[in-house]
């Protein structure tokens, strides 16, 4: 049986560099930071066969939360730009973060009152598979004037994206601003004195605010749509975030750009990360106070600030000379009294202490398509020439809404899925309705941390580990969504 070795933290997979590597992503991103306030085939979509019990002892349901995504405009350039036609939720600039005691089941009735197909995929929750709210698998698209209702109980703990996930379509909606989060606190959370959101997108305007065309295949097949505004919870960057001396801070950071990917620092900042994609892990410091941040990543981190009013830290995207997302100042009377040091917040009980990978069940994914750099040439852009809706493929066979499955499974069987990365691209990639864990080279072990979301570079093979045991259709595909939109993406069965 493999064993598990202590490491930090390394979320870009490449056997050639130790645990104790921080890997890197490949572009930039946006943050935004809302505190905690008070809790107030593919074939026809079908029902899974079974889904997962709600405990006896579950909370009260919650009332049902209306989410209406309507088109309206904000102003992300100054005058004499124009304010910026996009699409929110409920016409707020801050997207919104939705907020549930674990146990408790989350009811959200959403209307799309834009002129596109819309569902909501909750990216990293371990969801009944009716819910996992992907358009064209596992429910019907919303059509515009519809809404659909989304009622599940988080099984875990943790920070959690919501992104517009529709079979060809997922682009433009979440590139005109439509995301949130979804935080499931503890039942007894560490104790902090802030709780804050960080939500990075990222906007492509031309010089009068408006948005950019849609659709185009040069950014699909490459880089995907790169933004060249970054937002934080909605607001031009840096965010500006005060607190008093001394104060315990948790920052739920969130990356739900199109396509950017980075890495991020932390100056005048020592935190520890102690989730990582929703699920707590054994708390540490990040190495070289730097994390990678591909498009659908989460970490949860802690930090106590100094005790002194004044001291100043910032978040910062490692993109040309440095992209301040986020300070953070302290103001004010200090916080008074004792406290442990920064620790662990807790363990999943619910995911398996140990994957077996003796008998497990094992398949080969390879990645292929996008456009090519000439290696005679390595300055010219990647060149694509190609059918525009058949970019991208996942084992000879792109993503449609007839598709074959690409394996299936009988519940409680663990998998191991080697995936090969055959494109000119690093490639962000995001495992449904299920954690995972990053294997070593030839099965040696894994890394100490389950993931949902990773980051695969060009050229490289990674093997991840799972217990199958979500029933339903689930995909496997990549999280930047143009090349999503265009066959990036399969999908497994889990009976």
């Amino acid at each position: 049986m493999p064993h598990r070795r202590s490491s930090r933290i390394g979320l870009v997979s490449d056997p050639a560099v130790s645990r104790r590597t921080l890997l890197g992503g490949v572009a930039a991103f946006a943050l935004g930071s809302t505190e905690a306030v008070a809790q107030a085939p593919a074939r026809p979509a079908v029902p899974a066969k079974s889904a997962p019990e709600v405990k006896p002892d579950a909370k009260p349901e919650t009332p049902v939360r209306t989410l209406s995504a309507v088109p309206g405009t904000t102003r992300l350039k100054p005058e004499p730009a124009v304010a910026t036609p996009v699409w929110s939720f409920d016409s707020a600039a801050v997207p919104p973060v939705v907020r549930v005691k674990l146990g408790e089941t989350v009811r959200l009735r959403v209307e799309n009152k834009t002129d596109r197909p819309l569902s909501l995929h909750w990216h990293g929750v371990r969801n009944q598979n009716p819910m996992d709210g992907v358009g064209g698998l596992t429910q019907a698209p919303i059509p515009p004037g519809g809404d659909f209702t989304y009622t599940f109980v988080p099984p875990d703990a943790g920070s959690f994206l919501i992104r517009p996930l529709v079979v060809g379509g997922s682009s433009e909606p979440s590139g005109r601003g439509l995301a949130g989060m979804l935080v499931v606190e503890e039942v007894v959370p560490p104790p902090v004195d802030h709780d804050f959101t960080v939500l990075m997108q990222d906007w492509r305007l031309s010089d009068n605010g408006t948005l950019l065309p849609f659709g185009q295949t040069a950014f699909a097949a490459s880089s995907g749509r790169l933004g060249n505004l970054v937002t934080v919870n909605g607001k031009p960057v840096p965010d500006a975030i005060t607190v008093r001396p001394g104060s315990r801070v948790r920052l739920r950071l969130a990356n739900a750009c199109n396509a950017r990917g980075t890495r991020i620092r932390f100056d005048n900042l020592k935190v520890y990360v102690a989730a990582v994609d929703g699920q707590p892990t054994d708390t540490f410091e990040p190495l070289r106070a730097t994390l990678p941040f591909p498009p659908g990543t989460r970490y949860d981190l802690m930090l106590d600030m100094p005790a002194e009013a004044g001291a100043s830290g910032s978040i910062t995207a490692l993109v040309g000379n440095g992209l301040a997302l986020a300070t953070l100042t302290t103001s004010g009377e200090p916080v008074t009294g004792k406290r442990g040091a920064i620790g662990p917040i807790g363990e999943n009980k619910l995911l398996p202490a140990e994957v077996r990978l003796q008998n497990a069940l094992r398949r080969d994914v390879v990645l292929t398509g996008g456009a090519r750099i000439d290696k005679d040439k390595p300055a010219t852009e990647p060149a694509y020439t190609g059918d525009a809706g058949k970019v991208w493929a996942v084992n000879g066979a792109w993503g449609n809404a007839g598709v074959a499955p690409l394996f299936t499974v009988k519940r409680g069987q663990v998998v191991v899925l080697a995936l090969r990365n055959d494109t000119a691209f690093p490639q962000a990639l995001h495992l449904h309705g299920h954690s995972f864990r990053l294997l070593h080279p030839l099965d040696d072990g894994w890394e100490p941390y389950w993931l949902d979301t990773f980051q695969l570079l060009e050229g490289r093979t990674a093997r991840i580990a799972f217990k199958a045991d979500n029933p339903g259709r689930w995909m496997i595909g990549a999280t930047v969504l143009e090349r999503f939109d265009t066959g990036l993406w399969g999908w497994f069965e889990v009976t």
